[in-house]
Protein backbone atom coordinates (compact mmCIF):
# COMPACT_ATOMS: atom_id res chain seq x y z
CA UNK A 1 0.00 0.00 0.00
CA UNK A 2 1.47 3.37 -1.05
CA UNK A 3 0.29 4.94 2.23
CA UNK A 4 2.05 2.42 4.48
CA UNK A 5 5.30 4.38 4.89
CA UNK A 6 3.44 7.48 6.05
CA UNK A 7 1.18 5.43 8.33
CA UNK A 8 4.26 3.85 9.94
CA UNK A 9 5.95 7.25 10.34
CA UNK A 10 2.81 8.63 12.00
CA UNK A 11 2.43 5.58 14.27
CA UNK A 12 6.07 5.91 15.35
CA UNK A 13 5.81 9.66 15.91
CA UNK A 14 5.52 10.68 19.58
CA UNK A 15 4.28 14.27 19.70
CA UNK A 16 5.25 16.26 22.75
CA UNK A 17 2.60 18.98 22.38
CA UNK A 18 -1.08 18.26 23.09
CA UNK A 19 -2.34 19.77 19.84
CA UNK A 20 -0.08 17.44 17.86
CA UNK A 21 -1.41 14.43 19.77
CA UNK A 22 -4.89 15.38 18.56
CA UNK A 23 -3.58 15.99 15.02
CA UNK A 24 -1.91 12.56 14.99
CA UNK A 25 -5.18 10.70 15.57
CA UNK A 26 -6.99 12.71 12.88
CA UNK A 27 -4.02 12.36 10.53
CA UNK A 28 -3.94 8.58 10.86
CA UNK A 29 -7.67 8.30 10.30
CA UNK A 30 -7.48 10.53 7.21
CA UNK A 31 -4.57 8.61 5.65
CA UNK A 32 -6.06 5.20 6.43
CA UNK A 33 -9.49 6.14 4.99
CA UNK A 34 -8.34 8.16 1.95
CA UNK A 35 -6.51 6.11 -0.66
CA UNK A 36 -6.00 9.31 -2.68
CA UNK A 37 -4.74 11.39 0.28
CA UNK A 38 -1.60 12.43 -1.67
CA UNK A 39 -3.65 13.95 -4.51
CA UNK A 40 -4.42 17.65 -4.59
CA UNK A 41 -7.71 16.76 -6.31
CA UNK A 42 -9.08 15.38 -3.01
CA UNK A 43 -11.28 18.38 -2.28
CA UNK A 44 -11.72 17.86 1.47
CA UNK A 45 -7.96 17.97 2.04
CA UNK A 46 -4.65 16.36 1.17
CA UNK A 47 -1.14 15.57 2.37
CA UNK A 48 1.55 18.23 2.11
CA UNK A 49 5.25 18.00 2.97
CA UNK A 50 7.27 20.75 4.61
CA UNK A 51 10.87 21.48 5.49
CA UNK A 52 11.73 23.26 8.74
CA UNK A 53 15.15 24.58 7.73
CA UNK A 54 17.57 25.78 10.38
CA UNK A 55 21.09 27.15 10.22
CA UNK A 56 23.93 25.08 11.66
CA UNK A 57 23.76 26.61 15.14
CA UNK A 58 19.93 26.47 15.24
CA UNK A 59 19.49 30.22 15.78
CA UNK A 60 17.87 31.18 12.46
CA UNK A 61 15.07 29.70 10.35
CA UNK A 62 14.64 29.89 6.58
CA UNK A 63 11.13 31.16 5.93
CA UNK A 64 9.16 32.15 2.86
CA UNK A 65 6.65 34.97 2.56
CA UNK A 66 4.08 32.89 0.71
CA UNK A 67 2.71 34.52 -2.44
CA UNK A 68 -0.89 33.21 -2.29
CA UNK A 69 -1.41 33.10 1.48
CA UNK A 70 0.50 36.35 2.17
CA UNK A 71 2.06 34.90 5.34
CA UNK A 72 5.53 33.89 6.48
CA UNK A 73 5.71 30.08 6.51
CA UNK A 74 8.15 27.20 6.34
CA UNK A 75 8.99 25.91 2.86
CA UNK A 76 6.81 23.08 1.56
CA UNK A 77 3.99 22.10 -0.71
CA UNK A 78 1.64 19.54 -2.19
CA UNK A 79 2.55 15.88 -2.56
CA UNK A 80 0.87 15.80 -6.02
CA UNK A 81 0.61 12.00 -5.92
CA UNK A 82 4.07 11.35 -4.43
CA UNK A 83 3.77 9.07 -1.38
CA UNK A 84 7.39 9.52 -0.24
CA UNK A 85 6.73 12.56 1.91
CA UNK A 86 10.43 13.14 2.70
CA UNK A 87 11.01 13.36 -1.04
CA UNK A 88 8.19 15.93 -1.26
CA UNK A 89 9.62 18.08 1.55
CA UNK A 90 13.13 17.89 0.07
CA UNK A 91 11.95 18.78 -3.43
CA UNK A 92 9.95 21.76 -2.16
CA UNK A 93 12.86 23.01 -0.03
CA UNK A 94 15.25 22.89 -3.01
CA UNK A 95 12.78 24.42 -5.47
CA UNK A 96 11.64 27.21 -3.15
CA UNK A 97 15.12 28.24 -1.99
CA UNK A 98 17.63 27.39 -4.71
CA UNK A 99 20.00 26.24 -1.94
CA UNK A 100 22.29 23.27 -2.54
CA UNK A 101 23.48 22.93 1.07
CA UNK A 102 20.12 21.67 2.37
CA UNK A 103 20.39 18.34 4.15
CA UNK A 104 17.86 16.24 6.01
CA UNK A 105 18.72 16.05 9.72
CA UNK A 106 16.54 13.03 10.52
CA UNK A 107 14.14 10.87 8.53
CA UNK A 108 11.57 10.75 11.32
CA UNK A 109 8.71 13.24 11.49
CA UNK A 110 9.69 16.53 13.15
CA UNK A 111 6.19 18.05 13.41
CA UNK A 112 2.66 17.64 12.09
CA UNK A 113 -0.11 20.14 11.60
CA UNK A 114 -3.61 20.24 10.18
CA UNK A 115 -4.67 23.66 9.00
CA UNK A 116 -7.42 25.18 6.89
CA UNK A 117 -6.61 26.72 3.52
CA UNK A 118 -9.20 29.36 2.56
CA UNK A 119 -11.27 29.09 -0.62
CA UNK A 120 -9.63 30.73 -3.61
CA UNK A 121 -10.88 31.05 -7.20
CA UNK A 122 -12.03 27.54 -8.23
CA UNK A 123 -10.61 25.87 -5.11
CA UNK A 124 -12.93 25.33 -2.12
CA UNK A 125 -11.77 25.70 1.48
CA UNK A 126 -9.88 22.54 2.43
CA UNK A 127 -7.41 21.07 4.92
CA UNK A 128 -3.69 20.57 4.58
CA UNK A 129 -2.38 17.58 6.50
CA UNK A 130 1.19 18.81 6.74
CA UNK A 131 4.09 16.49 7.59
CA UNK A 132 7.25 18.38 8.53
CA UNK A 133 10.88 17.27 8.57
CA UNK A 134 13.94 18.97 10.03
CA UNK A 135 16.58 20.18 7.58
CA UNK A 136 19.79 22.15 7.97
CA UNK A 137 21.42 24.53 5.49
CA UNK A 138 24.26 27.02 5.24
CA UNK A 139 22.79 30.46 5.92
CA UNK A 140 25.68 32.09 4.02
CA UNK A 141 24.74 30.40 0.74
CA UNK A 142 22.89 32.68 -1.68
CA UNK A 143 19.22 31.70 -1.93
CA UNK A 144 16.80 32.38 -4.78
CA UNK A 145 13.26 33.70 -4.22
CA UNK A 146 10.91 31.50 -6.27
CA UNK A 147 7.76 32.63 -8.06
CA UNK A 148 5.72 31.08 -5.22
CA UNK A 149 7.18 33.59 -2.74
CA UNK A 150 7.09 37.31 -2.16
CA UNK A 151 10.31 37.01 -0.17
CA UNK A 152 12.62 34.51 1.49
CA UNK A 153 14.86 35.03 4.49
CA UNK A 154 16.70 33.67 7.48
CA UNK A 155 14.69 34.87 10.47
CA UNK A 156 15.88 35.21 14.05
CA UNK A 157 13.58 34.36 16.96
CA UNK A 158 12.50 37.99 17.30
CA UNK A 159 11.74 38.29 13.57
CA UNK A 160 9.92 34.95 13.61
CA UNK A 161 7.63 36.12 16.39
CA UNK A 162 7.03 39.48 14.68
CA UNK A 163 6.44 38.15 11.16
CA UNK A 164 4.42 35.07 12.12
CA UNK A 165 2.02 36.92 14.46
CA UNK A 166 1.47 34.12 16.94
CA UNK A 167 1.27 31.24 14.43
CA UNK A 168 1.39 28.43 17.01
CA UNK A 169 2.76 25.80 14.66
CA UNK A 170 5.70 28.01 13.64
CA UNK A 171 6.50 28.86 17.26
CA UNK A 172 6.14 25.20 18.21
CA UNK A 173 8.73 24.16 15.61
CA UNK A 174 11.13 26.91 16.71
CA UNK A 175 10.79 25.80 20.31
CA UNK A 176 11.46 22.14 19.43
CA UNK A 177 14.74 23.04 17.73
CA UNK A 178 15.92 25.08 20.67
CA UNK A 179 14.97 22.69 23.47
CA UNK A 180 17.63 22.76 26.11
CA UNK A 181 18.98 26.11 24.97
CA UNK A 182 18.36 29.35 26.88
CA UNK A 183 16.21 30.47 23.94
CA UNK A 184 13.67 27.72 24.60
CA UNK A 185 12.77 29.49 27.85
CA UNK A 186 12.23 32.84 26.16
CA UNK A 187 8.73 34.19 26.91
CA UNK A 188 7.97 34.85 23.22
CA UNK A 189 8.26 31.13 22.47
CA UNK A 190 5.88 30.09 25.24
CA UNK A 191 3.06 27.90 24.03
Amino acid sequence: MHRQDLIEKLENYSPEFEEEKEFRASFLQFVEESSNCFERSLAVGHITGSAWIVNRDRTRFLMTHHQKLNRWLQLGGHADGESDIIKVATKEALEESGLTSIKLVCNTIFDIDIHTIPARKQEPEHLHYDVRFLFEADENEQFVVSSESKDLGWLSNDELVEYCKGNRSILRMAKKVQKGSPLSKAPFLKL
